[in-house]
């Protein structure tokens, strides 16, 4: 059964850095474009950065561009979030996902994701 599962989420002070992964198995998942999301309390769930399934393409919210790097390694069906200079604001649970996404404008569409993972708590202190 496909599965997607984060891990790395935890509390750091604003400022520092923190890195999330996400193990996928089943082997569709290298044809898929993968993407974080995160939902803050209170809030929506919003698109944080998406890439291609070949890695050649990445995307990423404007809030997080310049902080936030996203990467996959297919050999090894992960997928990372590197995050730096990390705000309050980023707090969060964080989640991984995968879907046939076809088109750049549609990277930052929750609804083009098939499958979830169960998400990772981020929390940053001021």
């Amino acid at each position: 059964q496909a599965q997607l599962v984060e891990s790395g989420g935890g509390l750091v002070q604003a400022g520092g850095s923190l890195r999330l992964s996400c193990a996928t198995s089943g082997r569709m998942f290298s044809l898929y474009a993968l993407a974080w999301f995160r939902q803050g309390p209170g809030k929506e769930r919003e698109f944080v950065t998406a890439i291609s399934w070949s890695g050649e393409t990445t995307h990423y919210a404007d809030s997080v561009k310049g902080r936030f790097t996203i990467s996959r390694d297919n050999a090894k069906n992960t997928l990372s979030l590197q995050m730096n200079s990390l705000k309050p604001e980023d707090t969060a649970v964080y989640y991984c996902a995968a879907g046939r996404v076809l088109y750049y404008d549609d990277y930052e569409k929750i609804s083009e994701y098939n499958y979830w993972g169960q998400g990772t708590q981020v929390t940053v202190s001021s």
